[in-house]
């Protein structure tokens, strides 16, 4: 009788659910995810825990497929000789092959006063904080958001919707996706919110204090709770492991999504840099990947060729509140086109985006293999010649 192969998933996120779903596509696979948390958390609903409008949880039983195990704990070092994951609470898990989806959170902040007295709102925990700050602080305080991407908008808008004096300090563009149609279109609902947009390059932030804001153009923005939503960072487990990163931390790998360093590792999600060229991080991507991932090890496992990831971008969706929102159609190679869904259409489309991002992971657990997405075709080796030139690998 032969052996099972025991693949080991890092992360309970997007991609580490849809990659440790689809592995069970093979009765002859034993499939361990190792996660912090004992719930999955849709972080596309981050916004709304703050705001007191969903809680952002939903349970793992939901999610997983049958006969997947679930450890509750970090991981604290990959050995990649030994093919052994060493926990932070003690013991270590034996692998064949390591998908490594450790996902992201917010990135340390190198503003003055930012670590100190901002609130970040990537993650579950920091959310929760968040929310319980807000409940303590009277309604008609100021509120700055920093950031004027997809995470700042909506935070600001779901706030200023619940009755929140909200300033948006966007450090630049407002909606640097957005085509500028789409982004009048972004200012006007932020308006009717009543939320104060600042942009501008001489809106980056200089330093928080206690009480405000400080900016480039020497203003001080009153804040009596400063909320955080610039950029992302990646754990930094494959740089302790020993793994190559990218200059952000995110595990370097082939086109295959394959670790550089080994084949037995195998990346996936917002912590994946496949040829040092990642794709946007994003619940999709993570989907996505997480589902290539699986390929990958499942076609190892049988002696086949894995095939070079291809991954298009068909849209990008920003809510405004409970009332509106922009669904903004993408070209393939995720830049922005001037057609887009606005109002209620926008807003629907958006709650479906969410909606789906859970349903795609509960439909890859009852039916492996069955997730599918748009693919690219030719811009990515047309991205990767631009990168590498000679150099870049044959997709």
């Amino acid at each position: 009788m032969s052996r099972s192969t025991d693949v080991v998933v890092i992360g309970g996120g997007y991609a580490g659910v849809m990659a440790a779903n689809r592995l069970t596509r093979r009765d002859d696979v034993t499939v361990t995810v190792i996660n912090p948390r004992p719930v999955f958390v849709p972080r596309l609903r981050l916004h709304q825990l703050v705001a007191g409008t969903h809680d952002a949880v939903v349970d793992y039983e939901a999610v997983l497929a049958d006969g997947v195990r679930l450890v509750v704990d970090s991981a604290a070092r990959i050995d990649a000789a030994a093919r052994t994951v060493a926990l932070t609470g003690g013991g270590e898990l034996g692998y064949d092959y390591l998908i490594y989806a450790v996902g992201s959170g917010a990135s340390a902040p190198r503003v003055p006063g930012a670590a100190e007295f901002a609130h970040p709102v990537a993650t579950l925990e920091a959310a929760r904080r968040l929310r319980s700050v807000l409940d303590d602080t009277p309604v008609t305080a100021r509120v700055t958001v920093v950031g004027g991407g997809p995470t700042g908008i909506e935070t600001a808008a779901e706030l200023a919707e619940r009755g929140r004096a909200v300033t948006l300090v966007c450090g630049g563009v407002l909606g640097p996706y957005l085509h500028p149609r789409a982004r009048r279109t972004a200012r006007t609902y932020l308006a009717r919110l009543g939320v104060d947009v600042l942009e501008g390059p001489d809106t980056a932030v200089t330093a928080v204090t206690r009480e405000a804001v400080e900016l480039g153009d020497g203003r001080t923005v009153p804040s009596r709770v400063t909320v955080w939503a610039v950029g992302f960072g990646v754990p930094d487990l494959a740089h302790r492991s020993g793994l190559r990163t990218d200059a952000a931390g995110r595990l370097l790998t082939d086109e295959t999504l394959t670790s550089v360093d080994d084949e037995r590792v195998v990346a996936a999600g917002d912590s994946s840099a496949p040829s040092d060229l990642p794709f946007r991080m994003s619940a999709y991507a993570a989907g996505c990947l997480g589902a290539h991932a699986a390929d990958t090890v499942l076609k190892r496992i049988a002696g086949d060729q894995p095939t070079p990831v291809d991954l298009s971008f068909p849209a990008m969706c920003i809510s405004f509140g409970r009332g509106a929102g922009i669904f903004q159609l993408g070209r393939k190679d995720d830049t922005a086109t001037r057609l887009y869904f606005s109002g209620p259409v926008g807003r629907k489309l958006k709650e479906i985006s969410c909606d789906f991002s859970v349903k795609h992971l509960v439909t890859e657990a009852r039916k492996p293999g069955s997730h599918s997405w748009p693919k690219d075709g030719k811009h990515r080796p047309a991205q990767l010649r631009a990168r590498h030139g000679d150099a870049a690998p044959v997709a």
